[in-house]
């Protein structure tokens, strides 16, 4: 399956924060060194080659934008909600569970319900679609709003998205 997930970094440039994008999406797919892969591989949208990824998938989205730009802020808006409906889906999963199963059941994972404890408790992979620069995912508002508090005089917010598959 395909899904787009983003990554905040801190950048002087939109290269450079494509650059640093891609740094946090190779540690996603496990490219890098000491990295646990949480998805397949991942298309940036500033690659043209593929022709089932990225923007042949997605359609155009900018390789990186401010955050503080109109399409800046629309792709953080996209993602943070998109992190929520996540969430609340897997929640309702993990209540309906407990609801409905004893706890053998559960043990014996009636209805797929460890795989909704696990996916509620995830801090990165399908579960999560926004990630900080050192692909850390992006949980709750309080991590998020740190983020976007901490720009300094010399760097700049930005969002980066990829098409990723797991």
């Amino acid at each position: 399956m395909h899904m787009i997930i983003y990554s905040l970094v801190e950048a002087s440039t939109a290269d450079e924060a494509l650059s640093t994008g891609k740094t946090v999406f190779d540690r996603l797919v496990g490219a890098g060194p000491h990295s646990c892969a949480a998805f397949d591989y991942y298309v940036t949208f500033d690659e043209e080659e593929t022709t089932v990824a990225g923007k042949a998938r997605w359609g155009d989205l900018p390789t990186a934008a401010p955050v503080t730009s109109d399409e800046g802020e629309e792709l953080l808006e996209r993602a943070w909600e998109t992190n929520k409906k996540e969430f609340q889906r897997n929640l309702t999963r993990v209540k309906k569970a407990l609801e409905e199963h004893s706890d053998n059941e559960i043990m014996r994972d009636a209805g797929l319900a460890r795989h909704a404890f696990k996916r509620v408790g995830a801090s990165r992979g399908p579960s999560i679609c926004l990630y900080d620069q050192h692909a850390t995912g992006i949980r709750h508002r309080g991590h998020l709003d740190r983020l976007l508090e901490e720009e300094d005089e010399n760097n700049t917010c930005w969002i980066v998205p990829a098409d990723v598959h797991f």
